[in-house]
C-alpha cells in the first residue's frame, strides 16, 4: 500500500509528460497502479466502501422502503450506541409480536446486507441487534440522552426517502410506539341501547420532533389525525375517521 505522498510524486512525474512506462521503471510502481491513481488518488477504506452514506453522502444507496420502515422502528424503540471499535443498532421488539420481530430482522438485513443480525432475548422483548461502525451515518438522529430531550429531525436524504416511501415509515412508527385498537360506545336507537364498535389507530411519543415526522407523513398520504392529551401532555396522535382508518388498515394494519 503506497501512501499519498508517494502517489502524488509518481503522478507529478507523469504530469511532466513522461510515459507511464518510464515512471514505472523509475519508481517500481506498476503502470496499472499509476492508471488507477489517475482516476482516484486517495484509497477507499473498506469500511467506508460498505457504508452507503459515506459512499454517497447526498443520496445514499439504500433500500428505500426497508430503510423507511427501519427508521420508524428506530425512532420509536431503537438506539445506536458507540462501542470501542464499532457501533451497535438495537431495536426493542415485544415478545407479543413475533411477526414484527421477523420484519425488523429482515429490514436490518436489507439496509445493511453485510451485517449479521442477532436476536438477543431480554425480559419481555427481543433486542434485534447488528454491529457496524457506520450506524451513526444511517441514523444521524442518534446522540446522548433520551430522544424526547433533544432535537429530532430528518436530514435531507432521509426526507427524500420518506417522501418517496411514507407508508413504510408510518408502519414502522406504528409498529414501535403505536397501536390499532377497537373502541366502543353505546347509543339509544328506537328506545333501545345499542353497542357500536369502531377501530382507531394511536401513535404515542414524547418527542415533539418524532410526532412531527409522523404527522407530516400522515398528511402526505391524506390521513386525518388529531392530537390528544394524556395526563396533561399532548403526546397522542389519534386516527379515528372511517376513511383514514381504512387507509391505515390497507397499508399498516395491526401488529402481529
Amino acid at each position: 500500500m503506497y501512501d499519498v505522498t508517494v502517489r502524488r510524486h509518481a503522478l507529478a512525474l507523469v504530469a511532466q509528460g513522461r510515459s507511464l512506462n518510464s515512471v514505472s521503471k523509475q519508481t517500481g510502481i506498476s503502470r496499472a497502479a499509476l492508471r488507477s491513481w489517475q482516476r482516484r488518488l486517495l484509497p477507499v477504506r473498506p469500511s467506508a466502501a460498505r457504508c452507503p452514506v459515506c459512499a454517497a453522502p447526498a443520496r445514499p444507496r439504500v433500500d428505500g422502503a426497508n430503510y423507511a420502515y427501519l427508521l420508524g422502528l428506530y425512532l420509536g424503540d431503537g438506539c445506536v450506541s458507540r462501542l470501542r471499535r464499532t457501533c451497535s443498532l438495537r431495536i426493542a421488539c415485544a415478545d407479543a409480536w413475533p411477526g414484527l420481530i421477523d420484519e425488523c430482522v429482515r429490514a436490518v438485513a436489507c439496509v445493511h446486507p453485510a451485517n449479521k443480525v442477532f436476536r438477543v432475548q431480554r425480559q419481555g422483548c427481543v433486542a434485534v441487534t447488528a454491529y457496524n461502525p457506520h450506524w451513526p451515518c444511517l441514523f444521524p438522529q442518534h446522540g446522548p440522552g433520551r430522544k424526547h430531550e433533544r432535537t429530532i429531525e430528518l436530514v435531507g436524504w432521509q426526507r427524500e426517502i420518506t417522501g418517496t416511501h411514507p407508508w413504510p415509515l408510518i408502519r414502522g412508527l406504528v409498529h414501535s410506539d403505536g397501536s390499532r385498537v377497537v373502541n366502543w360506545t353505546t347509543r339509544t336507537v328506537a328506545g333501545r341501547r345499542k353497542r357500536y364498535e369502531y377501530p382507531r389507530y394511536f401513535f404515542t411519543n414524547k418527542s415533539e420532533g418524532i410526532r412531527r415526522i409522523c404527522t407530516d407523513a400522515l398528511d402526505a398520504v391524506g390521513v386525518e389525525w388529531t392530537l390528544l392529551s394524556r395526563a396533561g401532555e399532548a403526546i397522542n396522535i389519534s386516527v379515528a375517521r372511517r376513511a383514514s382508518v381504512a387507509l391505515m388498515d390497507a397499508h399498516v394494519g395491526p401488529k402481529y
